[in-house]
């Protein structure tokens, strides 16, 4: 909020609470008094929540952002220069030349990531070598092509952004992002990793049926 309020363009902040069990909800109504709050219950999963902030923004440009700070917001001076470019989607990446991994992940959570992304590849539904940070922009316009399309609710749900994005035409450029891991997740390598190979099975089948056209 800090950051923002400094800059020479109008913003608004949005927070999902996605169906949490502690204070959320109050902890950023303290935070950022001008807030835009989006509740509800029970949890439904991060990318369900992606798309209800998205969906529910009126900029032109719109960020998510993860909560954890993983990425700080002072990278948001990357995105512009690529909207005015021409860019649809800009997307935060750790894997590119540039980029500034100051803390990393656990070994365990980096052979997942790695292990993700070559699933991806052969499932034909991406070129990027990272797509699970969560810094990602849209114009206005990629937001009403895309997340009306999404179907998947929890972690695989950026591979499926991107897919539609890639689908329909849209220009998606990557920039180098600083990284500091955050150690609270709750992403649960063996089980989670099961359920994203089952995801990105989906989105290939639904792609073939034209369920994205």
């Amino acid at each position: 909020g800090e950051y923002l309020s400094r800059q020479p363009y109008d913003s608004e902040i949005l927070v999902v609470d996605d169906g949490s069990e502690d204070d959320t909800a109050e902890t950023a109504r303290a935070a950022w008094p001008a807030v835009r709050l989006i509740s509800y219950r029970p949890n439904r999963g991060k990318g369900h929540a992606v798309r209800a902030g998205m969906t529910a923004a009126t900029g032109d440009y719109r960020v998510f952002y993860d909560a954890d700070a993983s990425t700080p917001i002072e990278e948001l001076e990357k995105l512009w220069p690529r909207f005015e470019d021409g860019a649809d989607v800009v997307i935060g990446s750790r894997a590119l030349p540039g980029s500034r991994i100051e803390v990393r992940q656990p070994w365990h959570r980096q052979a997942m990531g790695r292990m993700f992304n070559r699933l991806e590849r052969l499932t034909g539904l991406t070129r990027f070598p990272d797509t699970q940070c969560g810094f990602k922009g849209f114009t206005a316009r990629a937001c009403e092509i895309v997340f009306p399309r999404q179907t998947v609710e929890r972690y695989s749900f950026d591979a499926e952004l991107l897919y539609i994005a890639q689908r329909h035409g849209l220009r998606i450029d990557q920039v180098p992002v600083r990284w500091i891991n955050c150690p609270h997740t709750r992403v649960n390598a063996a089980t989670d990793s099961t359920r994203m190979l089952a995801d990105l099975l989906a989105i290939r089948a639904r792609a073939l049926l034209g369920r994205y056209d």
